[in-house]
């Protein structure tokens, strides 16, 4: 099994770890400067004595280390309060909150002009072509050439990129860049760079409450003059801003240190993953020209990457290239040099950057696509249509690993989706229409009853386009499913609260109206409200709670006994769950008959192996797909339902796509 996506993951997540520790060791060395600090003033310069005579205690020998603890602990209430609050106000709204802040401006497609329709068919394509849900765009209006991507998972994720950068770069370039983005969406980058937000946010504002002290010291000083020239004659006037000064001025000084350190730790961490970052775009994408030819442009832009938004200094470690000014040295910036960057891509770079004048849209040479699985979308047979058994034997070694191969087969699939579903997915009105269809049933008399409970649950122009797009959703093959319901999620969470909660209710009846709802539409439902749900309703991330598997030989036993039984004809059932079952030798798992292969009970068992560690998901999924290859054939709405338990295990798996690259056996 390849360990590339695993590795990558460990990786942001060891790079997490040494963030905190990193923090950790910051915020005491704060508190202790701020502790010895306050006790050398309270000793030497008599603060002390003011501050009993001002409240009114009797000298006291222990009041150096009062006070000293008590500065120590407050600068700490400070530092971990701020943090705290910050990660909560990012983690409620998510990425969008992140493009927000910064001023993005939500891209619909229905209002998007010529170059910001590109932009989103190329995000599009890029989700199409990861397994990864399309995450909304978000259009800043800077000159600069910039993006970046934000968010705690896949689910809440959002891209920003700036008008500099949709007005400058060709399509090719502009791909380079958004795989790049998708990179740190796939690597568990973005998660870390939210954190850091708020870890950093925790000591800078430890400098701005020193701040907010000295200008209330300064300004108050000429209004309360004749005042406080009085008080100072009983001693007690004069020493309370003698020491709130000294406070501010202390706060001041160790907050610029602290922000500094802060300021190099987010540089050490957010390098590394930069190089990672474009490495993987290259990979994604084949052409190293794009992201190549992107760098180059920033470089000849009068406008660079830089951006002016108030909060943009605040999230420079997320961005494709360097945001914000860092200082003469070097040491403060997020991002490796220009230079360097590209020579890493282009080794045969001639160091010489091009002219860019601003606005002018460059071509693209859009490469040709290969063959891909599934022929025509519009085509009822393409579901006979096989999926090599070596590509999905070997579908584990794909996860996180998009190539051009998927590139291709994604803008391929773009093409040949109906017009006029693919612009209804594309909004919130016809998106609802879309899954709505996709729900229907085969059987006649079924769907009456999910049009009748329709009708009771949803707007009426919604049902009317639902039955219009039935017939072209019905001819639509298996492989093009799942993508519609990744394509649909920005739409949807585009809806209003009581536009959502419609939808949930309506969405919820269709799936109990269907009596016999098969597992691969029930994996398309679970994967649709795994990546909606969090946006509307307060749902806790599982976290990772199992290490090992040894205590759930229940819940994998349900997950490969449901794999077996649809995968296979029930002579064939026994056999696939053993080949499935062979890969964990150390349990002692049992075929579920198929009576007992519920919905109900495979949703309770893929919600805890949704806790297991990452690398003992990826021996579930590629246990599933041994199970599947049993019999030597896998045909589409098989290999899409791979896909989906993938998904549901957050393993995003891209399109198996004939004629890729696998692994050797």
């Amino acid at each position: 099994m390849a360990t590339d996506f695993f590795q990558r993951q460990d990786a942001a997540r060891r790079s997490t770890g040494m963030l905190v520790v990193l923090f950790l060791l910051g915020v005491l060395g704060i508190v202790i400067a701020v502790t010895a600090a306050t006790y050398a003033a309270v000793e030497n310069f008599d603060i002390g004595v003011r501050l009993n005579a001002l409240t009114g205690q009797p000298e006291d020998a222990e009041a150096p280390y009062r006070y000293a603890i008590a500065a120590g602990l407050g600068s700490l209430l400070i530092i971990f309060g701020g943090t705290i609050y910050k990660i909560i106000v990012l983690r409620s709204g998510g990425g969008q909150s992140v493009a927000e802040r910064l001023g993005g401006r939500r891209l619909l497609y229905a209002d998007a002009g010529h170059g910001e329709r590109k932009l989103l068919n190329v995000v599009e394509e890029m989700a199409l072509a990861s397994g990864a849900p399309a995450p909304p765009v978000y259009l800043l209006d800077e000159d600069g050439i910039n993006a970046f991507a934000a968010g705690y998972s896949p689910s809440d994720a959002v891209i920003g990129v700036t008008r500099g950068a949709v007005e400058n770069l060709s399509r090719d370039e502009l791909q380079g860049v958004i795989a790049h983005e998708f990179s740190h969406i796939l690597n568990g980058d973005m998660r870390m760079g939210i954190r850091l937000i708020g870890i950093l946010h925790g000591i800078l504002l430890l400098g701005l409450v020193g701040r907010w002290l000295f200008e209330i010291i300064v300004r108050g000083g000429a209004s309360s003059g004749h005042r406080r020239s009085s008080n100072s004659k009983g001693g007690g006037g004069g020493g309370a801003v003698l020491v709130i000064l000294g406070v501010a001025v202390a706060l001041i000084v160790i907050g610029a240190i602290g922000s500094l350190i802060g300021g190099l730790i987010k540089a050490a961490v957010s390098r590394q993953r930069e190089y990672l970052a474009d490495a993987s775009a290259v990979q994604f994408t084949r052409n190293p020209g794009g992201i190549g030819g992107a760098l180059k442009r920033i470089g000849g832009l009068a406008f660079g990457s830089r951006l002016h938004a108030a909060n943009a200094a605040e999230m420079s470690h997320m961005y494709f290239a360097q945001g914000v000014w860092e200082g003469f040295t070097g040491l403060m910036a997020t991002h490796p040099p220009l230079e360097k960057r590209i020579l890493a891509v282009d080794p045969q770079w001639d160091g010489k950057f091009p002219q860019v004048k601003q606005g002018a849209r460059p071509k693209s040479v859009v490469a040709g696509a290969a063959g891909f699985l599934g022929g025509d979308v519009g085509r009822p047979d393409a579901e006979q249509t096989y999926v090599p058994i070596a590509t999905v034997d070997h579908a584990v070694d794909q996860i996180g690993e998009p190539t051009e191969l998927h590139h291709e087969y994604a803008r391929d699939l773009l093409e040949e989706i109906p017009p006029v579903v693919l612009d209804s997915v594309r909004e919130p009105y016809g998106a609802r229409a879309v899954v709505y269809g996709l729900l229907l049933d085969d059987d006649p008399a079924v769907r009456e009853k999910q049009y009748a409970a329709l009708g009771e649950l949803a707007q009426p122009d919604v049902v009317k386009l639902t039955r219009e797009l039935a017939p072209v959703l019905d001819a639509t093959t298996v492989n093009a499913r799942l993508p519609l319901i990744d394509l649909a999620l920005p739409s949807l969470r585009a809806l209003s609260p009581p536009q959502y909660e419609a939808f949930r209710k309506s969405f919820w009846a269709l799936v109990r109206a269907d009596e016999r709802l098969g597992l691969f539409e029930w994996t398309l439902a679970q994967v649709l409200m795994r990546h909606l749900t969090p946006q509307f309703e307060p749902v806790r991330s599982p976290g990772v709670q199992y290490y090992g598997l040894q205590k759930l030989t229940g819940p994998v036993s349900a997950l490969l006994s449901a794999m077996a039984h649809a995968g296979q004809s029930p002579d064939e059932a026994a056999g696939a769950f053993a080949a499935a079952a062979a890969h964990f030798p150390e349990l002692r798992l049992e075929l579920l008959p198929r009576r007992e292969s519920g919905l109900s009970s495979l949703q309770s068992a893929m919600e805890t192996l949704a806790t297991v560690a990452p690398r003992l998901r990826g021996q579930l999924i590629d246990a599933c797909a041994e199970s599947i290859c049993h019999d030597g054939l896998v045909n589409a709405r098989e290999a899409e339902l791979l896909r989906g338990v993938s998904d549901l295990l957050d393993c995003p798996m891209p399109p198996l796509v004939a004629g890729q690259t696998v692994a050797a056996s």
